[in-house]
């Protein structure tokens, strides 16, 4: 079957001329790693096909905000070329952060200088379209769901659902947390966390949620009541406000719970129990949502999880390291991921490139990954250990200019 692509991105061409010649390459997935990495290597001028399963760019919710830290992937945005561009879409004032109890009694505050530019916010949406309006339109191939990748001969097959396929002699799983690319090197899986999160999300929220936009304010909202439950409010651009419910429990609750995916009713219901205790402010927060109860079991990679090399194929993002959200530093290393791995394709021999890639990736996520299975722990357990922002900050931008010199 043929593997022209049947739906494609319609995005300006900005960087510079295509190298025709070179081995076949192929990135899984059109997230912000396997962008990222089209971008740079177009900017060496070498081509690459992304294949993804969803129908278009557009046909889902990307999620919610990100904070581009200035160590990792604002380094891989200006290496790109869109530093620019980011900064003109990033929210600097919601870099902002404060933390309460379950009653809503303050227990700290983070609001950022004017000129602080260590983590500002932007939607992940954004952030992808971004990233696909810096490539050719024929770039990005939509509507192929790859089902598994086969050796063949000295490259390799993918196999996508529908039937068809395409041949590779590199192939980049860019394909997050369930990749089909990685049984190629190991075998591991993403496993349970223990911790649970139901997204809910409110639009126009000056307008229609005046309650909730006065209480989460700028940037994040962080709430929580040591005995496993916390709520993370935070702002997303175009008046939106998305929330996380945090609750320890089982990954299939709401089977155990005897509650349909699709019962709103019974899922607030649920809600209100489980939150029970809590000051009449967040009450909001659990029944007035305006998409429904998004279901977001958080699963993790082995911390620090290598493989033996394996030719021809590698990983990038949470396809190699996914790990929990506490930290943010998921999107940031795969953007730092795949500008790094496509710099290296593109100046050395492809094996050296490869396994050199994997070493310093593999030590720059573990002791992250690390950290950010601690700090889910510590959000879901004790209230009075809180993270110091200002000292992150200032820990961003000297290991940005510490990566800086030392690649000078």
């Amino acid at each position: 079957m043929s593997t022209e692509p049947r739906n494609t991105t319609e995005p300006r061409n900005t960087a510079g001329p295509r190298r025709t010649a070179g081995p076949r390459l192929a990135i899984v997935g059109a997230g912000p790693a396997g962008l990222m990495c089209a971008r740079m290597l177009y900017r060496y001028g070498i081509p690459a096909t992304v294949y993804d399963a969803d129908p278009s760019l557009s046909s889902r919710d990307a999620g919610g905000s990100l904070d581009m830290h200035a160590d990792t992937g604002q380094i891989a945005l200006a290496d790109a070329g869109l530093l620019d561009a980011f900064t003109a879409l990033a929210r600097y004032e919601d870099q902002a952060k404060r933390r309460v109890d379950q009653h809503g009694t303050e227990l700290a505050a983070f609001v950022p200088d004017a000129d602080d530019d260590a983590a500002p916010e932007i939607d992940r949406g954004q952030l992808r379209r971004l990233l696909a309006d810096s490539l050719p339109a024929d770039t990005v191939h939509f509507g192929h769901r790859l089902a598994r990748v086969d050796p063949a001969g000295d490259g390799y097959r993918l196999r996508f659902t529908d039937g068809g396929h395409a041949d590779a002699d590199l192939v980049v799983g860019a394909d997050g947390a369930w990749s089909r690319v990685r049984p190629l090197v190991t075998g591991a899986t993403p496993a349970y966390s223990g911790v649970s999160f139901v997204e809910v999300r409110f639009d126009d929220v000056t307008a229609r949620h005046p309650a909730i936009a006065a209480l989460v304010g700028a940037g994040h909202l962080f709430a929580h009541d040591g005995a496993g439950r916390a709520i993370v409010a935070q702002r997303n651009s175009g008046g939106q406000i998305r929330c996380y419910l945090s609750m320890r429990i089982e990954a299939d609750w709401p089977r155990r719970a005897g509650i349909a995916a699709d019962d709103e009713a019974a899922v607030r219901r649920y809600l209100l129990d489980a939150y029970d205790g809590w000051d009449a402010r967040f009450r909001p927060l659990l029944t007035d949502t305006d998409a429904g109860y998004l279901h977001r079991p958080i699963h993790a990679l082995p911390a620090g999880l290598t493989w033996p090399h394996r030719p021809g194929v590698t990983l990038v993002g949470d396809a190699a390291h996914v790990m929990p959200p506490l930290g943010g530093w998921g999107a940031n290393l795969a953007l730092l991921d795949a500008a790094e791995l496509a710099t290296a394709i593109a100046t050395r021999p492809a094996e050296t490139a490869l396994a050199g890639y994997e070493r310093r990736m593999w030590a720059r996520s573990a002791p992250l990954a690390v950290a950010a299975g601690e700090g889910l722990a510590r959000f879901a357990g004790a209230a009075d250990q809180i993270p110091d922002h200002r000292a992150e900050h200032q820990r961003y931008r000297a290991d940005a200019a510490a990566y800086r010199a030392a690649r000078a």
